[in-house]
This record gives C-alpha cells, sequence and structure tokens, in this order.
C-alpha cells in the first residue's frame, strides 16, 4: 500500500501540534547498509565481529553485520555499531559486497511530517528475571525464561528448534516451568500478565513431542484459561503433565541426595498436600511477566513529555468504557502499552484504536470534541480581564488542552479539549464557562431549587456526573428503588467542572446537604475525564475551609465515587446521609 509508510530503526524526537495537525519529527538512526542490498549473505561471512543475538536473548551470537530475523522488514542488512570494528579499519563487508550496498560513513536523519491522529502500539518487555535471586536466573544456566524458552524451541531458533540443556546441550529428562515468576507479586509485578499460564502449557507440549517420557512439572498459584481455552488446559493435564499448586521458594543446585545431583531443586510448599517438597530437574523456565515498554512519544506538552502512564508504567486510559483514549487527546494506546494481552486480544485492540483514531480526524475537521463529549462544538470562553494568572486551570487540565503565554495567561487549544469543565471547576474567579454550561446556569439551578423551611424538613442538593453517577440515578428510578424526597440533583459533565463557589452559594442558601457523586479513580480508576473525580476529592479541603468560613459542620458535604453498575448503591447512600443530616439539625441559613 503506497499510502503506507514504514520506518525502521527509528525514534520519535518530538511530538507537537494537536489531533488534526500533530507536527511529528523522526530521527532515522543510520543502518549502514542502503537499499541496494539484496541480502545475499556474503558481507556475514566476511565479518570478523560477533554481537549477542538479541532476537535470541543472547543464547546465541550474529556477526556485527547481521539480519534481525528471518522475517525482517526490510529484507536488508544492518550494522551493530557498537560491535562493528570500522573504527579499526577494518572494511571487510565493504569489500565483500558486490552491491556497493555498504555505506561505513552514513549519518542520522530527521524526517518531519504532518499527522491527524497518532496510535502507541509500542508493545512489551518481560519482567527482568535478574531481579528474582531466589529462582536462580543468571546465576545458573539452566534457569531461562518463557521468552528464552520460545526461542529455544523455534525452527530458527539458536538450537533450530532442539529443546536441550543451555549448559551442556544434552537432551532434558525432566523440565519445571514456574509460573508468576515476579508476577502477582506485591515486591516485583503485583498484576497478572494474561498469557503466562497458556504459554506455560503451550510449552509443556512443546517438550512432550520431543521426549515423550519427560517428567514435567508447572507449578502454579492459580492456573488461569478462560473460554474454550479449558478444553486445552484439560488436554495438557492428560498427557501426563504434573500440576503443583504452590510458589517456589528457592532453586538451587546443592543436592541433598543422589538422585538431586547434577540437578537443579526445586523448593516448594504443595499446598494441595500441605508438605513442602524438593523436585529435581534438568531445566527450568520461569514464566516472568509483561512489562510496558517506553513509548518515546517526547511530546512538547505543558505536563511533559511522555505519555501518562500508571504506576506500573501502562498508558493511562480508561479501561473500561473508552479503553483506547489516553490523557492526550488525539493520541490512542493499542496492546500491551494498554494492559497485558494475548496476541489475538492485541490484534483486536489494534483495530478499535484505529477506528478511534479515524473519528478523531473526522471530528476534529468539523470542530466537534472527541469523546466521550462526542460532537459538542462547545468551547470555554475566558473572561480575562479578571484572569489571575494563578494557573490553576492550566496544571489541573487532564488533557493539556491549556497553555500558558509568558504572563501565565491561559491559552485554550481547541482541539485537546475534551470540553470536561475541568478549567471551569478549578478557576477561583470563575471567569471560564462554556456557552451551554456555565457558571452562571449553574447557580441559576441552585436558586430554583426550593428550601423547605420547617422542622424535620430537609433539602439536599446532588451535584452528580453525567458519565457514571446520574446514569446509575436512572437506573436506579428505573429499578423502582425508593430514594428520598430530599433529594434534588443537579447533572455535571464532571465532577471536576464542580467549582467550591456552587457548593457555598447552595449552603448559604439554606441546602442541609451537598452530595458530590463522580466516577470512581484511582488503581481500578473509570473516571472518563481521567481526574474529574479525584481532582474533586482534592478540592475537598477547600470545601473544608469554606464550611468553616460559613460556620457550617464539614461533614455537611459529602463526596462518593460510583459506578454506574452500582445504581443499587444509591438508596443507601442517600438514606446515611439523610441520617446524619438529621442528626446535625437543619442548615443555620434557612430562612436567610
Amino acid at each position: 500500500n503506497r499510502r503506507i509508510a514504514v520506518f525502521t530503526n527509528a525514534e520519535v524526537e518530538s511530538i507537537s501540534g494537536e489531533p488534526g495537525n500533530f507536527e511529528v519529527s523522526i530521527r532515522i538512526n543510520p543502518r549502514f547498509v542502503t537499499d541496494a542490498c539484496t541480502a545475499c549473505g556474503e558481507c556475514v561471512k566476511a565479518c570478523p565481529a560477533e554481537r549477542p543475538n538479541e532476537f535470541n536473548y543472547g543464547m546465541d551470537k550474529t556477526k556485527a553485520i547481521y539480519l534481525p530475523h528471518e522475517m525482517a522488514f526490510p529484507m536488508k542488512y544492518v550494522i551493530d555499531a557498537a560491535y562493528c570494528k570500522k573504527d579499526e579499519g577494518c572494511k571487510a563487508c565493504v569489500e565483500a559486497c558486490k552491491y556497493d550496498a555498504i555505506d561505513l560513513a552514513m549519518q542520522p536523519k530527521t524526517l518531519n511530517f504532518k499527522a491527524g491522529a497518532i496510535v502507541v502500539a509500542t508493545g512489551w518487555k518481560p519482567y527482568d528475571a535478574n531481579k528474582l535471586t531466589n529462582l536462580g536466573f543468571g546465576k545458573y544456566p539452566d534457569v531461562i525464561t518463557n521468552v528464552m524458552f520460545e526461542r529455544l524451541a523455534s525452527p530458527n531458533g539458536p538450537t533450530r528448534g532442539k529443546i536441550i540443556r543451555p549448559s551442556d546441550g544434552k537432551p532434558i529428562e525432566s523440565i519445571a516451568f514456574v509460573q508468576c515468576a515476579g508476577s502477582r507479586d506485591e515486591n516485583h509485578l503485583p498484576y497478572c500478565s494474561a498469557v503466562c499460564c497458556l504459554a506455560s502449557l503451550k510449552q509443556a507440549t512443546y517438550v512432550r513431542e520431543q521426549y515423550p517420557n519427560a517428567e514435567i512439572y508447572i507449578f502454579y498459584i492459580d492456573v488461569r484459561t478462560p473460554s474454550l481455552y479449558e478444553d486445552f488446559y484439560r488436554r495438557v493435564m492428560s498427557e501426563g503433565v504434573y500440576l503443583i499448586r504452590g510458589k517456589v521458594a528457592e532453586v538451587t543446585d546443592i543436592a541433598k541426595s543422589p538422585e538431586e545431583e547434577g540437578k537443579l531443586i526445586l523448593r516448594v510448599e504443595d499446598t494441595l498436600l500441605g508438605r513442602v517438597r524438593r523436585i529435581p530437574v534438568d531445566m527450568v523456565v520461569l514464566a516472568t511477566g509483561m512489562q510496558p515498554n517506553a513509548t518515546g512519544l517526547s511530546l512538547k506538552y505543558r505536563q511533559g513529555g511522555e505519555l501518562p502512564t500508571n504506576e506500573y508504567g501502562f498508558a493511562v486510559s480508561n479501561f473500561i468504557c473508552f479503553p483506547y483514549e489516553t490523557q492526550r487527546t488525539g493520541i490512542y494506546a493499542a496492546g500491551c502499552v494498554r494492559q497485558p494481552m494475548d496476541v489475538a486480544t492485541a490484534v483486536e485492540d489494534a483495530s478499535g484504536a484505529v477506528l478511534k483514531a479515524i473519528q478523531c480526524i473526522e471530528l476534529v475537521s468539523k470542530g466537534m470534541a472527541t469523546f466521550p463529549r462526542s460532537g459538542d462544538l462547545s468551547l470555554p470562553i475566558f473572561f480575562l480581564q479578571r484572569c489571575t494568572q494563578c494557573k490553576r486551570c492550566t496544571e489541573e487540565c487532564p488533557f493539556s488542552a491549556l497553555e500558558e503565554d509568558e504572563k501565565g495567561t491561559p491559552i485554550l487549544n481547541p482541539a485537546r479539549c475534551r470540553r470536561c469543565g475541568t478549567c471551569m471547576g478549578a478557576c477561583p474567579e470563575r471567569i471560564i464557562s462554556f456557552k451551554n454550561y456555565s457558571i452562571d446556569m449553574i447557580s441559576s439551578m441552585i436558586k430554583a431549587i426550593e428550601v423547605p423551611e420547617g422542622e424535620g424538613k430537609l433539602r439536599i442538593l446532588g451535584f452528580f456526573c453525567e458519565n457514571d453517577a446520574y446514569p446509575a440515578l436512572d437506573m436506579a428510578a428505573m429499578n423502582r428503588l425508593k430514594i428520598d424526597a430530599s433529594l434534588r440533583v443537579i447533572p455535571v459533565r464532571c465532577l471536576g467542572s464542580v467549582n467550591v463557589v456552587f457548593i457555598a452559594d447552595a449552603l448559604s442558601r439554606g441546602i442541609d446537604g451537598i452530595l458530590l457523586a463522580g466516577c470512581k479513580y484511582g488503581e481500578d480508576y473509570q473516571c472518563h475525564f481521567i481526574k474529574g473525580s479525584e481532582l474533586a476529592s482534592k478540592r475537598m479541603e477547600n470545601v473544608q475551609e469554606t464550611l468553616q468560613r460559613l460556620m457550617l459542620e464539614p461533614e455537611r458535604v459529602k463526596f462518593v465515587e460510583l459506578a454506574i453498575s452500582e445504581y443499587d448503591r444509591i438508596p443507601e447512600i442517600v438514606n446515611e446521609f439523610v441520617e446524619e443530616l438529621r442528626k446535625m439539625g437543619p442548615n443555620p441559613y434557612k430562612g436567610f
């Protein structure tokens, strides 16, 4: 396809601009081999220098001029400058090449182009097994990782598919697969990497095919084989593979009996038998977990150059409702850079991310917002005459849609804006509004709420986010759940758009309590605008100051996180709040 350009041996130097008009600069590193290369291989025969083969995880070597792998694109050789002896005057490859395809003086070059949207699919890397000191990786050559074993068993791998011990090249009689090696472990990776169980079961079949009488052990915490893969799991069990439930405490070569001599011994607590066992084997395979590769985007954004990630390094996205969205509008994450997944899921993920990118380009070309407020034509309006350059709006915008001039005055980037209103909630001067969602509109709604007087009569005002909390309220009503009649609700775009002034106005009018209901946030977050609920929670400190100034109890304002599926919690939340308010008594500002 002539409309697809592939740049290999390249890295992103910088990305600036906005959706529909990104300016991308990439650095193409020299491969020292030109397009005239036919991959004949004569240069390899002549090259005197060697390097570890990264594709085979260092289990064999290539020459300094090499083909990355048999399916490399483009099918052309490349020179590893770190191992090449050209600085010592060596030109063996140049002299051997009859196509004059080697240029040892090749320099890096920079390429600039424009893009409408960006999909980040930088993949994953295995967890560093050297950190698992108790499991012997790096100490014993016959302790390898699952990705190393995959290359070992591959027909184009270092042993051409023959599964043998790396230490001496001998056939194996027994092998152990250690599951969750570094995964589901608070000291390493606390999450499940999704593919390790199935990968080890598959690799066990490799061993069984080559060694019908070999003893094969799989040590596991839980075997996770979803859907129809359960049939595969049972098939592997029927082939005589021993599955032992227990976490391996240690791998050692210190023998305590004759049958352990010359073997690797795994010490494990078998939780099903309720005892500690020592099992000798010829080879150990560690099922190390997935870690995302760095995106390396070098963004020219106020909030920093990297794509925002969670504590584990995965791109921050709303994985429940909008799985491909990142905190940078127009940039979408796909595959294992987003979360651990298998190949089939990653392919589906890529399709979804590309469709989102296409939608983004189309919407932005029409001046519309991207998801979740798709099609919204409104934009924040700033009354800059009253701006104090406090930078609250630019700092709190989750999508880097607000930059600053040299004085600190906010400058809107319309294409990045998702119309969440977080800037409106952040501004202490109330100078930010939208034509269809403004400070005046919310204030008018608050003033329109009737505040009943008299003993025992309460009025509660709820600010419910339109993405989770408000639909949950609808679902509660559809299911005929009884909610206290004292509640009045104002839907807001995001809880981050709720200004502290709204709360002060409502309480000063005599409203007895304020209920802030937004999406969940944190490790299991699903806030549609990334940080809205979190910001609202942090702003509660300012709310406390407001309540102290009004001489009111801090408990009169309550913040709750609510998923759309938790609609059945709403009656309980409201009723508990009502009881708390009854104990406090009516708002003393009633009637004033």
